[in-house]
């Protein structure tokens, strides 16, 4: 049982809390847990529910119905994120949410050398956190044991250098203090995942863990032993699944793919897979990966060597960087249909730099947009978007930031472009195109308007459509389905099978939802995300309504220019951008496009749209927005522009930026 104590809970109260539940038979032990004081309460006690609730300082009690009360969903329903390697100087790896988060690195440190050469070559690919063993427990006493601290020391300095929080095996209680300031997150290795004394050593030390499920281990007792560590004092336990020992031998190890639902359902903590280990044949690794994020993974921990021949250490399950990096880009590819985003973190002093160049104040030593930061609190931390909370821009926002970013909602997308301009925003989100209903031309012309707006970013999110409704409702009540016009047009085959409703448009869907939160319409439902039936406790009476599962939108995150270019916010990465937005008029005259287009074609620049717009106010004429994919060589690229500003009308360079796959 857990009794959650009020923020401003006084000493005297709790103590009368604690007496309470000794008098009645528990053991009784208090903790931090995520932002919550709490006291767990164990044992064949015998406790009043409601009497103990209204103690003076209980905040509630989750009585749970699992042996995992720390760990399981019916105490904390909401999703936990665990943060590994922040600091004053560092925004930190997130792993869990919305985003999906990579670790890479060799199974073993062999070398200064080997470290960090592997280390930039996984952080180039888009990894975000270093893994590396330095005590390596072997079935064989005369296998490659690591490096031991020095190992460790190497680590954490190829870290350090890429801007990369590390994660490696600890084997012992007296090990785990003596490697507690060498890394951000211990791992608790497949074999000691039922050592105990080492469980509570580690989680005392209050350090994130990851903690990998046995060989042999049911899923029970792997969530036990999670809860010893938070039972033991760390908020911060990262569940891995690394596949279990079956009759099938042509694997290393079998890898449990149903865990990942199963246990997202059971407790909150955040589940990775570990496919190296799991089929141990480097030609497998990809495919298990993939399946593991399509089953719902929030990351995977995977092994890359740069000669994999050559390593001292389970070199045949090692990707080379080749085959990581094709691995990255099909995570990229694959993270939208499951509704999530690849997450990116900046290089050391990254947007610090980008700031001091531009001209404007940092945010925080680390620059972070993350809750946490100097200006999350303030009107300058805060990304603006158009809708009503889950709202799709919303949802496309905590993918390129995080779910816990600072936001600030606005009534149009004008007012996003406004709140940039005016510093209320750090950034912002717009839609730009859909892949059915195609572009969004109203914020295609906002940036003509705002000449100092600058795109940073791209994203693309999977849009499912949901009829939602009062908690009273059934779909056989309802007489009235408000959403956006793009949201009818999407749902047009549902819609047609109830030709009696009364569709009422709205600016946005997630303000449809919000109008019968308001009302309390009970004949009245709306099309929108489920994120917005959520946000206004609403319930959902039909989901995936779209006519075509294929519906993606388009959203580009937006930053005001200062100087030259705009700033990149650090939750977007800090990869080199590939992809830049132009837009051009060109004269009046024969081959005038033509012109343009072969300026391109010449310098084997990629062309990836292509879209005429009136101009305002000047009949039959129009601007062209252009898409382009930018070469490896920047200089080709900046003469490009050059040339196309000579023979263009009117030029207006929008941004660059990485594409989104």
């Amino acid at each position: 049982m857990i009794v959650v104590l009020s923020k401003g809970i006084s000493t005297h109260d709790k103590e009368m809390v604690r007496i309470y539940l000794h008098d009645r038979g528990f053991s009784v032990r208090e903790q931090s847990f995520g932002d919550d004081a709490i006291i767990g309460a164990s044992g064949k006690g015998v406790v009043d529910i409601h009497e103990l609730s209204i103690l003076p300082g209980v905040e509630r009690v989750a009585a749970t119905s699992k042996p995992y009360e720390l760990a399981s969903r019916e105490t904390r329903s909401e999703d936990t994120i665990v943060t590994v390697g922040a600091s004053a100087s560092q925004m930190g790896v997130k792993i869990g949410g919305s985003r999906i988060t990579v670790i890479a690195g060799p199974c073993a440190v062999e070398s200064r050398e080997q470290i960090m050469e592997t280390a930039a070559l996984v952080r180039e690919s888009g990894a975000v956190m270093l893994r590396g063993g330095a005590y390596k427990p072997r079935t064989s006493p005369y296998s490659f044991q690591g490096l031991g601290m020095q190992g460790l020391e190497y680590m954490k300095a190829a870290g350090e250098a890429n801007g990369m929080p590390t994660v490696t095996e600890v084997v012992s209680p007296d090990l785990a203090v003596q490697m507690k300031d060498l890394i951000d997150m211990f791992q608790i290795g497949a074999r000691n995942m039922q050592n105990y004394e080492l469980l509570k050593k580690v989680g005392s030390l209050g350090k994130p863990v990851l903690l990998k499920r046995g060989p042999s281990a049911t899923i029970e007792e792997w969530l036990l032993s999670a809860e010893y560590l938070l039972a033991s004092g760390t908020k911060d336990v990262v569940l891995c699944e690394r596949g279990i020992r079956t009759f099938e031998t042509y694997t290393r190890n079998t890898l449990d793919i149903s865990a990942i639902p199963v246990v997202k359902e059971l407790s909150h903590l955040p589940v990775i897979v570990d496919p190296s280990h799991a089929v141990g044949i480097r030609a497998k690794v990809a495919p298990a990966a993939l399946a593991a994020i399509a089953a719902g993974a929030a990351g995977l921990t995977l092994e890359v060597h740069p000669r994999p021949d050559e390593a001292l250490s389970d070199g045949p399950q090692s990707l080379y960087p080749e085959q990581f990096e094709k691995l990255m880009r099909d995570i990229e590819a694959l993270s939208p249909v499951v509704g999530k985003e690849l997450l990116r973190t900046p290089r050391p002093h990254h947007w610090t730099a980008d700031r001091a160049r531009t001209g404007q104040a940092g945010q925080g030593d680390g620059g972070s947009l993350e809750a946490g930061s100097e200006a999350a609190d303030g009107k300058a931390g805060r990304i603006a978007f158009s809708g009503e909370r889950g709202a799709f821009a919303e949802q496309a926002l905590m993918r390129a930031f995080g779910d816990d970013a600072p936001r600030l909602a606005v009534s149009d997308f004008p007012a996003v472009f406004d709140a940039v301009l005016d510093g209320s925003a750090i950034a912002g989100v717009v839609p730009v195109e859909n892949s059915l209903a195609g572009s969004v031309h109203e914020n295609y012309d906002l940036f003509l308007r705002y000449p100092d707006i600058s795109i940073v970013g791209e994203l693309k999110l999977r849009v499912r459509h949901c009829l939602i409704a009062h908690e009273r409702a059934d779909i056989d009540s309802i007489n009235i389905v408000r959403s956006h016009p793009q949201g009818f047009a999407q749902c047009r085959e549902f819609l047609n099978r109830h030709p009696d409703w009364t569709l009422e448009p709205c600016n946005n869907t997630a303000a449809a939802v919000a109008s019968i939160a308001r009302e309390g319409a009970v004949k009245v439902a709306a099309i929108a995300a489920e994120a917005a039936a959520r946000a206004f406790n609403l319930k959902v009476l039909r989901e995936g309504i779209e006519t075509n599962p294929l519906n993606y939108t388009r959203f580009v995150i937006i930053s005001r220019r200062i100087g030259e270019r705009a700033p990149v916010p650090p939750s977007l990465g800090s990869d080199k951008p590939n992809k830049a937005s132009l837009v051009f008029s060109v004269p009046d005259e024969p081959g005038s496009l033509f012109v343009c287009l072969k300026i391109l074609s010449e310098r084997g620049i990629n062309l990836s749209k292509l879209e005429s717009r009136p101009i305002q106010g000047q009949p039959w004429e129009y601007m062209f927005y252009v898409d382009v994919i930018i070469p490896q060589t920047e200089e080709l690229f900046e003469q490009v522009v050059d040339e196309l500003k000579v023979k263009t009308k009117d030029f207006h360079f929008l941004g660059t930026y990485r594409a989104s796959l």
